[in-house]
């Protein structure tokens, strides 16, 4: 993965906060628009660019796309990433964020389901 790439997908807030959201577990189009307050149309977008920049995957689970960071991220993604945890954990708008996700997974089945499967498998990741 090259580093500018890498940079092209980070420079944008709104897939910085997807990216933040990310590292909590697994989630569909459908819960990042409840907690961006975005459009399906634009969260969408986000997603299929950092799709094919490499920094999230998807897969099809029903009628839903279920995103998520890759399992194995390439050194200079995780890097990058880490880079970032020190600027986003006290930002206003990723801490709304992170609340409004707490409350997703106490509303939404799936994503309480997902985070706990995630937990035995990274319990520390965290941008």
């Amino acid at each position: 993965m090259k580093l500018l790439q890498i940079y092209r997908c980070l420079c944008d807030g709104t897939r910085l906060r997807i990216l933040r959201l990310l590292a909590r577990g697994p989630l569909c189009v459908c819960h990042f628009q409840d907690i961006l307050r975005l459009p399906q149309v634009a969260v969408s977008k986000h997603l299929a660019f950092l799709r094919a920049g490499g920094m999230v995957t998807a897969r099809r689970h029903g009628k839903w796309m279920i995103y998520r960071l890759p399992d194995k991220p390439p050194a200079e993604l995780e890097l990058q990433l880490r880079g970032l945890q020190d600027c986003v954990r006290s930002h206003p708008v990723f801490l709304a964020d992170l609340r409004r996700l707490k409350k997703l997974r106490g509303d939404c089945e799936w994503v309480g389901r997902a985070d706990k499967a995630r937990g035995k498998q990274d319990p520390g990741r965290d941008l």
